[in-house]
Formats: C-alpha cells, sequence, structure tokens
C-alpha cells in the first residue's frame, strides 16, 4: 500500500504527487531541449519532403529501369498484374516499352473488330524506332480466327512480332517478362541439347514424324540398342506400347529407306563404269 491509503495524511499525500508532477515536466523539459524533440508541424514537413523526392527516377545505362506505360493505358486491368518489376506513366509512343531496344503496342481484339484502322495508325506512327517491337493482342471475342489471321498478316508485313494473351492477367505477365529478361543472355531460353549418346539416340527417333520422345524412350527400352530396331519388323514394332501399326510402319519405312538418292546413285554408278 503507498502512504496515502496507511494513515489520513493527505498534506504528505498533495505533497508526493506535486513532487511526481514536478519530476515529470523536469524530465519532459530536458527531452524538449535535446536534438531528438520536433514538433509534429515540423516532423510532417520532414517526412513529406522525404516522400516527395522518393519517386522513381531512370538513371540512363540502369538495369533497373521501370516499365514505361503510356498514359492512355491508364485503367488497363493488366498493370495489376504487373508485380514483379516497376512500372511508370511516362510520355512515349508506343503503350509499353520494356528495354532499350523493346517496346510493345496493346490490342484488345473487340476493339480492333471495331476500329480496324486503329492498328494501322498506331503502327505509322511507331515506325521503326525500337529493334524488337511487340503487338500485344488480348483474345476477348468468341470467334477470333478472321481477326487473328488479318493481324498475322499485318505482323509479317511491318515486321512485329505477335503475341497473344488470353486474358489481362496473362497479358500482364507477357509485358513482366520481357522486362525480366530485358538484359539476360539469349541461352537462357535455349533449349539445352543433350550430349550423351542416349539422348542423340532419342532425339534421332523423334525426327519420325508422330515419334515423340516417349514412343522414343519405349522402342529404346524395349529393345536395347538402335540395331535391334532396326532389325524388328513392323509388326514387332507396333507391338510397343503407345506406337501403334500406322506408328510403327511409318518409323519402318524411314529406318530403312537408302541414305543416298536414286539419282546420286546412278551418277556414281555412271562414273565407277566410265572409269
Amino acid at each position: 500500500m503507498s502512504d496515502c491509503e496507511d494513515g489520513p495524511v493527505p498534506e504528505k499525500c498533495a505533497e508526493n504527487s506535486m513532487e511526481r508532477k514536478q519530476t515529470f515536466v523536469e524530465a519532459f523539459g530536458s527531452l524538449k531541449n535535446s536534438e531528438f524533440y520536433r514538433k509534429a508541424d515540423e516532423a510532417c514537413n520532414s517526412k513529406c519532403s522525404t516522400s516527395g523526392s522518393s519517386k522513381a527516377v531512370r538513371p540512363s545505362g540502369s538495369k533497373s529501369n521501370p516499365v514505361l506505360v503510356s498514359p492512355r493505358q491508364r485503367g488497363n486491368p493488366l498493370l495489376k498484374s504487373i508485380l514483379n518489376v516497376p512500372w511508370e506513366y511516362e510520355e512515349i509512343i508506343p503503350d509499353y516499352v520494356m528495354g532499350r531496344t523493346t517496346c510493345a503496342l496493346f490490342l484488345s481484339l473487340r476493339y480492333h473488330n471495331l476500329n480496324p484502322d486503329y492498328i494501322n495508325e498506331r503502327l505509322k506512327q511507331l515506325g521503326k524506332q525500337y529493334e524488337l517491337r511487340v503487338l500485344l493482342v488480348q483474345v476477348d471475342t468468341k470467334d477470333p480466327h478472321h481477326a487473328l489471321k488479318n493481324l498475322t498478316r499485318i505482323s509479317i508485313l511491318t515486321d512485329v512480332t505477335l503475341m497473344l494473351a488470353w486474358s489481362a492477367e496473362e497479358a500482364g505477365r507477357i509485358i513482366e517478362t520481357y522486362k525480366i529478361f530485358e538484359n539476360k543472355p539469349p541461352d537462357m531460353i535455349m533449349e539445352k541439347q543433350e550430349s550423351g549418346p542416349y539422348q542423340k539416340l532419342v532425339s534421332a527417333l523423334t525426327t519420325v514424324r508422330s515419334i515423340n520422345r516417349t514412343d522414343a524412350t519405349t522402342l529404346l527400352t524395349t529393345f536395347g540398342s538402335l540395331e535391334k530396331i532396326l532389325k524388328a519388323t513392323p509388326e514387332t514394332l507396333g507391338l510397343c506400347p503407345g506406337l501403334g501399326p500406322q506408328k510403327a510402319n511409318r518409323l519402318y519405312k524411314v529406318l530403312h529407306q537408302p541414305f543416298l538418292r536414286e539419282s546420286a546413285v546412278k551418277r556414281k554408278v555412271k562414273s565407277v563404269s566410265k572409269c
């Protein structure tokens, strides 16, 4: 219990409270005079000036440049799907700039059906300003084949890469992926060539039409070697799981075709006979 609860001495309790109050005022006064104290309006002004100066700056040659977005794309749902790279609005001719030499024009297929001349005008404005020009088309109609055929023709004539997205989320990921791979070497997306003899055999067998990697693996597992596959009959080849008579006949014909054409063989025979 405190002294105020022990006995009827109100003067002593009041004196103790005055001492505690004075001690707090003195402590706060010393804190107010220190370097750690700032008024509320000063702290707000400092915070606002710091946040204002933290606006994204795009230094030249920096690898962390954001995706540049044209203001005409404001409100496009695909922007919500660009999460792994920064982006900002800027006055540019294309709709998106994903790198120093890469840009994209966005086109909704539904809008293209209503305004077929729009994309031609945009491509004329863009010209040849970027090495890689992407036409990102969001397929949002039930029957897109005729329109896509027309856009494919336009892309070939204007040397533009046509990319299709079936949703705004997929379109956003395409823009994001172009930005992520901006400074990556091309061998990262190239198919890795296997150097082992088994993989070379699998690759050789898959060059036959309709023979996939699973079929090639099944053939090598069943027969054990390419020599036994060559000696097998079409009926024996057709017994392999997943192969069937049609694939077996096609594989047999390919494996037993002569390596030299008939005309080349005849010329070789004629040259030997003349000698």
